[in-house]
């Protein structure tokens, strides 16, 4: 008979299973490739510790023509999704997707690896994201420890962007430069993809079936076992009063799936960011017939390219 310790708590299948002994079996998102100088792209990629205090680094990446160019070149600093339970900057997933996208965008790109839940339950992916995003900016006048940074970034030129959890924790960085003033980079963007909100109540046509929101809501928890709920600013900042008053950036991009649960959270983030005191810009991509990161697990079919494109051309739509 199965033990009370390794009875399963949550099953997240075919994500994670969470035992009631607090262990916690990661069933994706485990795998992890070497960086270094990619074939197919010809981007180059290494490995930066950004803090030795929580032992988390970062994933660099340079294009090719990087040492070849007269200008310095925009940066984006990544966040990868996975729940905030799953998945890591250093899996092939996130690295195959990096390099395709600094390969098109002509971009250098920041990856950042964070402590997951439940180990490491929220705030610490926040935490250590905004120390990550802190260190990028310590370059800002060439002096830092990294020399790809000093070298080859345009600090005028600087975008957020990232997945599900990660496209969360972009837009909470985005509103603490801001409020922090974070000095050494121009925040011009940031780019939501697939963005993991929630709320207690659903909006539009957004899923009423109780187990699955009853499962989404369990995932949150997870995450941030000490919640207020799934009207926890941090899920659901859209509801906040103070929404898009203090985001730091003047143009936002919102990539959403038509069969993702999420998909309404995306474009009710789009609606009240446009009637905000925000004033910015702020666009949209629906991908027909597309579920949460097929971008990821399908990154050749024709939707997932024509976002990676959309991408590219929105940041260097905002070069200076």
């Amino acid at each position: 008979m199965e033990s009370a310790a390794s009875a399963i708590l949550i099953d997240g299948a075919p994500f994670f299973r969470l035992y009631k002994d607090g262990r916690i079996k990661r069933l994706s998102g485990t795998e992890n490739v070497p960086p270094g100088l990619d074939p197919k792209t010809n981007v180059e990629s290494k490995d930066v510790l950004y803090s030795q205090e929580i032992a988390q680094s970062v994933r660099i990446y340079v294009p090719g023509t990087v040492v070849t160019s007269a200008k310095k070149l925009p940066l984006l600093v990544y966040f990868h999704g996975g729940g905030f339970c799953i998945e890591s900057a250093f899996s092939p997933t996130y690295h195959n997707y990096l390099n395709a996208l600094v390969a098109e965008a002509k971009i250098v790109a920041v990856s950042v690896n964070y402590r997951r839940s439940p180990e490491h339950p929220l705030p610490a992916a926040y935490d250590d994201s905004w120390t990550a995003l802190k260190w990028v900016a310590s370059h800002y006048i060439g002096t830092g420890p990294e020399q790809w940074l000093n070298h080859y970034v345009d600090f005028a030129n600087v975008y957020l962007s990232g997945d599900s959890a990660g496209a969360n924790i972009s837009h909470h960085l985005a509103v603490k430069i801001t409020n922090e003033k974070l000095k050494g980079m121009n925040l011009v963007g940031i780019i939501l993809t697939h963005p993991f909100f929630w709320g207690k109540e659903p909006v539009g046509d957004e899923v009423k079936k109780p187990a699955i929101r009853a499962k989404m809501d369990g995932i949150w928890r997870l995450a941030y076992p000490t919640t207020s709920g799934s009207d926890d600013p941090w899920i659901n900042p859209i509801d906040d009063q103070s929404f898009g008053r203090f985001l730091g950036c003047k143009r936002v991009l919102v990539c959403v799936a038509e069969k993702d649960v999420m998909r309404h959270r995306g474009w009710y983030y789009c609606e009240k960011l446009k009637n905000s005191e925000w004033g910015g810009e702020v666009e949209m991509m629906e991908a027909q017939g597309e579920d949460h990161v097929f971008h990821l697990n399908k990154p050749n079919c024709p939707n997932a390219v024509a976002m990676l494109k959309k991408v590219a051309e929105f940041i260097n739509q905002g070069k200076a």
